[in-house]
């Protein structure tokens, strides 16, 4: 018994790795996950201590038992068992595509990563590009709003920095849940948007199934009180306009709603507007038939070329930032008034009467965002421009009749209710600079305090002049 045992070299090391792998695995990880759990513990009671809104048990379950309640989900069950018989394939294959869609779906929502991550940078980024203003009055009234209800805020959708900017300004009061594109799974930021709660769509999929995984897990969410963000218009505008609206999500949110047993759904119309949308001319060259449309290759090319320009004037001590990005926040929709108001009960109407109610709904949203969107400098101008120059042919116009009529539309505006929201007492200096980032840009010219639209430039100031569209 006490003889010695001689085993080989390699014998004795896979043994110790074996050995040290179990040590990892059964010591040392649950101890680091468990000191890691109780700071994201501590870390969430503190917040929903000072949210206006609490984090919801649903956005803290774990995202394995999401997964299987919304593959078990009774009607998207009864929904594979119909398309199996109809298009006889294998019930077991259609659950499988029910998983994978799931997956692609459902995010892992992470309180700490949201705060303490997402929010900073996108603080960081969002101040470091631009000079933010936001309507502290109506701001304010997202902290009376009903603690039990599902809030959605409805906004328009001018630059994916609209993801970033909304959820630093509200991030305060809730944790916002967006849906994201197809662009958001790039490595390594499909890990990170998925932690601070997004969740992925297929916007262009007309596959049924598909369809259903994502119409249950957006009635899952809206019933359990999560804080959501949607773009009606379905993707970014292309020429400054505001969009026709898509239902698609207010469908799924509002197909089985009863107004009279459902928690109430709180829209909040957002208008959103910036000096300078970072993705400008690539958007408008989508808008042209004759032309190839940007492929991924050149979006990357050009996202590389703008950072390069940009570090080189960073270093060369030349770099500003791009103006303002204004936020606004309109007066809070209740569902539940609504419905009272027009009589309607979205729960127990056909599928045609639903989608024309939804519509109604949607149409009534989208007038009130399109008047919530504020005027920022660039806009004013290029709406001013538009008229003087582009609509009248003309080939010049002094520098001071352009600031004097922008300001003219400016105090219109206000008149009519409508939102201005750089500082007062500057807007003159504001319109001023305005011109100047302009010219910087080759947008415009200017020779003996005449200013000229640059060839080919005639789109790009109606882009900007049509975020006041309604106003003009």
């Amino acid at each position: 018994m006490s003889q010695t045992v001689t085993i080989p070299v390699w014998l004795f090391f896979l043994l110790l790795f074996i050995s040290l792998i179990v040590f990892i695995n059964r010591l040392l990880f649950p101890g680091v996950r468990w000191f890691f759990r109780k700071k994201v513990n501590k870390a969430i009671e503190e917040l929903n201590q000072r949210l206006n809104i609490e984090i919801r048990p649903f956005q803290l379950t774990k995202r394995q038992v999401l997964l299987d309640r919304l593959v078990h989900d009774s009607q998207v069950l009864t929904f594979v068992q119909k398309q199996s018989l109809e298009d006889e394939i294998p019930r077991e294959v259609l659950l499988e595509k029910v998983r994978r869609y799931a997956s692609e779906i459902v995010p892992s929502f992470n309180a700490y990563i949201y705060y303490r991550v997402g929010y900073w940078l996108s603080k960081k980024l969002t101040k470091l590009l631009y000079s933010v203003r936001v309507n502290q009055d109506q701001q304010e009234k997202l902290i009376n709003l009903n603690k039990e209800s599902t809030v959605v805020f409805v906004m328009n959708h001018r630059s994916n920095m609209d993801y970033i900017l909304v959820s630093f300004l509200v991030a305060e009061k809730m944790a916002l849940s967006y849906a994201v594109g197809e662009w958001a799974k790039v490595w390594p930021l499909h890990s990170l948007i998925k932690s601070m709660g997004a969740y992925f769509v297929r916007r262009n999929s007309r596959n049924p199934l598909y369809r259903k995984v994502l119409e249950r897990y957006i009635d899952m969410a809206t019933r359990e009180g999560v804080c959501q963000a949607v773009f009606p218009e379905g993707g970014l505008t292309r020429d400054g306009k505001l969009r026709s609206p898509k239902l698609g999500f207010l469908d799924y949110m509002l197909r089985n709603y009863d107004f009279e047993r459902d928690r109430d759904i709180i829209f909040i119309p957002v208008g959103i507007n910036y000096d300078r949308v970072l993705e400008d001319r690539t958007l408008l060259l989508s808008l042209r038939e004759n032309e190839a449309k940007p492929g991924r290759w050149y979006t990357v090319k050009t996202t590389f070329r703008f950072i390069w320009n940009n570090l080189r004037l960073a270093q060369r001590h030349q770099w500003q930032r791009y103006g303002f990005a204004c936020v606004n926040f309109d007066e809070p929709i209740s569902c539940q008034n609504y419905c009272l108001k027009n009589s309607v009960n979205f729960s127990l109407l056909s599928t045609k009467k639903r989608f024309e109610a939804v519509e109604s709904l949607a149409c009534y949203l989208m007038n009130s965002v399109e008047k919530t969107v504020p005027a920022v400098p660039v806009t004013l101008i290029c709406a001013t421009l538009s008229r003087f120059l582009i609509a009248s042919e003309q080939n010049q116009v002094e520098r001071s009749l352009i600031v004097e009529e922008a300001q003219q539309l400016m105090f219109r505006i206000e008149k009519e209710d409508g939102k201005v929201l750089f500082p007062n007492k500057d807007k003159k200096v504001m319109l001023e600079a305005a011109i100047d980032r302009l010219i910087l840009r080759r947008i415009i010219s200017e020779e003996n305090k005449m200013l000229r639209v640059s060839p080919e430039q005639d789109e790009l100031i109606s882009y900007y002049a049509n975020s006041i569209f309604c106003w003009k």
